[in-house]
């Protein structure tokens, strides 16, 4: 009898340690779930809200989701909600935005995205933690806006959309006149973690351009008299390429540490200034172009119609400008300012901010229309 009563006790605890392993087992479980699911791998990248409602057009369910990053700066809101527009009513395809910020700035942000025609697209919010550039990047009071932390977001693509594959970078003074799904559609070559418009080809450059020197080379961005640069034995006069309007393949980019190679390089310049002096565009180019040297594919020319923020946009017809698929207004005049060339053009795709915040600067000036 008390042999049986062994046996029993034996079978009970057999049966609980089993219950307990089983709930260990499933504690873990959930816990690498957690993990697989969060897109805050690293420090400084945190998600703040993430609002997904109903797209205006019917989606078919296999239909791959588009994610499209964008940075928000508090003193450029107004480009960064017309750049959004512009995407969102063109296209019928299902658009993820991934708007990269400040904390300070989120709640501006998002009251106006809130409201009008921009209440049905969907949206993640991520601030970005300035700590993320400590000992990457140098002030440099001559560089004005491309010193702005928020124009580094684009090297951190992979942990701002952690589970795409692919994804497409732009900057907040763009505006969209095509569909993005056939941006999104260009073919990467295999190795290529991404495709961007070179400046030598581009048909910005081809229409307005001439004598440009120095400004669409590898020596415009980089200086040649350092060491380093010149053991990479990259030609000084290979043709640039313009990073405001990008697509990339991400699962590529991690596999080659894209990040981690263009944070190695934000270092080197800090050590060893290795930037050219007379920086042809943003800080944000030299890495880049270090990075993707002779690996990068290229996006349909107009796809990214830049220098409409610089006095040689004037020379765009308004033919040109309409078939434009992109609008960059790169360069000093901002299309919310007073002189930007075809301002009108975007202010089509602007929508007033609901708080009074943000108001665009106009003169009275005669402005190219197109019909």
């Amino acid at each position: 009898m008390s042999f049986r009563k062994v046996n029993i006790i034996i079978w009970v605890l057999a049966v609980v340690l089993f219950l307990l392993v089983l709930h260990h087992n499933f504690l873990s479980l959930s816990s690498l779930l957690k993990n697989d699911v969060s897109d805050s791998g690293i420090v400084g990248l945190q998600p703040i809200d993430f609002v997904a409602s109903a797209h205006q057009h019917p989606v078919s369910e296999r239909q791959e989701e588009i994610p499209v990053v964008i940075a928000a700066s508090e003193d450029r809101l107004g480009g960064t909600i017309a750049a959004i527009n512009s995407v969102h009513q063109n296209t019928r395809s299902s658009v993820m935005f991934y708007i990269v910020t400040f904390n300070s700035t989120a709640d501006h942000l998002r009251s106006w995205l809130n409201s009008g025609s921009l209440k049905s697209i969907r949206y993640k919010i991520v601030n970005f933690d300035t700590k993320l550039l400590e000992g990457k990047v140098k002030q440099d009071p001559d560089q004005g806006e491309s010193m702005k932390p928020l124009t580094f977001a684009r090297f951190y693509l992979p942990i701002l959309v952690p589970s795409a594959k692919k994804a497409i970078y732009m900057d907040d003074d763009v505006i969209v006149q095509g569909d993005i799904l056939a941006l999104y559609n260009t073919p990467l070559k295999p190795g290529h973690a991404a495709a961007f418009s070179e400046d030598c080809d581009s048909a910005s450059t081809k229409v307005i351009i001439r004598g440009a020197g120095n400004q669409y080379n590898y020596i415009g961005y980089l200086d040649y008299k350092k060491e380093r640069i010149r053991k990479l034995s990259m030609k000084a006069s290979t043709c640039s390429f313009n990073p405001g309007v990008f697509v990339a393949n991400l699962t590529e980019w991690k596999r080659q540490n894209v990040t981690n190679q263009l944070e190695k390089w934000m270092k080197l310049n800090v050590e060893e200034g290795l930037y050219s002096r007379t920086l042809a565009g943003s800080i944000t180019t030299p890495p880049l172009l270090i990075v993707f040297y002779q690996q990068h594919s290229t996006i349909d020319p107009m796809w990214n119609v830049r220098h409409l923020g610089s006095s040689a946009g004037k020379r765009y017809s308004p033919q040109f400008v309409k078939a434009a698929k992109l609008l960059h207004w790169n360069g000093h005049f901002k299309p919310w300012g007073r002189t930007a060339s075809y301002a009108d053009v975007w202010e089509k795709w602007y929508i007033p901010d609901p708080t009074g915040k943000f108001s665009l600067i106009r003169r009275h000036m005669d402005t190219s229309n197109i019909k």
